[in-house]
């Protein structure tokens, strides 16, 4: 049973559920509840290959690990190597064979676009400056679409994809300031490392205040309602102001690691903005 335990935390079953909620989330803004059997497969497909890109990630990061992150599951001992490589592979498996049951443009963002991009960015592109942190946020952003596609309605998923990638975007920035150590230790070469903390925490701050003022344009627009507002307020305006100011008070690795947390809350508070905001 101990060795199911540290399987388990190897995929990191909060952000599984995570994805599993935005899924549901996106299903919502659709008004496609009835769908049962497309909201089930979606939210499956979606949650299975977060637990393989998470699997993957770790079993090629694993020397890294030892310095930023040294009680996960491989880097103390608990999980082999290519047992997470197994893992992740099962789960890719699973998530394909699911994905053909859906329509033709799903299974091209699910299939062909997306689960390659996951592999691209793990095996070649992590550690390399902005592209991998653009990549990332493509891949989460390009989950809505995958699941508008899968409902045959992509229009209405455009906002919610833009505001995942954003918050996203700089969540992977500043997650690289706070690994910092560890990534230079094993020669990658991310913004942080090639550029150096004070300027990445410039551009986090340029990119809050893009996000911020993006995400109003929809209000202001017409496109959602009074409902849109408030929760967005509450869950995205006002954390990415205080991010700002602690990043500016004290830029700092410390800094970084809450501004990231608070950015995986951000993302979800404003997916349930959208979704509050077409009722």
């Amino acid at each position: 049973m101990k060795i199911i335990f540290f399987y388990i935390r190897l995929i990191r079953p909060l952000n599984i559920m995570t994805s599993g909620a935005a899924m549901l989330i996106a299903t919502a803004i659709l008004d496609e509840f009835s769908n049962v059997r497309i909201m089930v497969l979606t939210s499956l497909i979606v949650m299975l290959y977060a637990a393989a890109s998470n699997a993957l990630n770790d079993a090629l990061d694993h020397e890294i690990d030892l310095i930023n992150r040294p009680m996960r599951p491989i880097p103390s001992g608990h999980v082999s190597v290519n047992g997470a490589l197994a893992l992740s592979f099962i789960f890719f498996t699973i998530g394909l064979v699911l994905c053909i049951q859906l329509p033709d443009s799903a299974i091209v963002i699910g299939g062909f676009i997306a689960v390659p991009l996951m592999i691209v960015y793990s095996t070649n592109l992590k550690g390399k400056g902005l592209i991998g942190n653009f990549v990332v946020a493509l891949i989460l952003g390009m989950a809505f679409l995958f699941s508008g596609a899968a409902y045959g309605n992509v229009e209405p998923m455009w906002t919610p994809m833009l505001l995942a990638f954003g918050l996203t975007l700089v969540r992977e920035l500043v997650k690289d300031i706070a690994d910092i150590e560890g990534d230079k230790f094993s020669g990658l070469h991310t913004f942080p490392i090639v550029f150096g903390i004070n300027r990445s925490i410039q551009l986090s701050i340029v990119l809050c205040v893009l996000i911020g003022l993006g995400s109003l344009i929809p209000y202001i627009n017409g496109v959602y309602d009074q409902g849109y507002i408030m929760p967005l307020i509450i869950g995205v305006e006002i954390p990415l102001m205080i991010i700002i100011f602690i990043l500016l008070k004290n830029p700092s690795i410390s800094s970084a690691i809450y501004s990231a947390r608070i950015l995986k809350f951000s993302t979800l508070m404003g997916l349930f903005s959208i979704y509050s905001g077409t009722i």
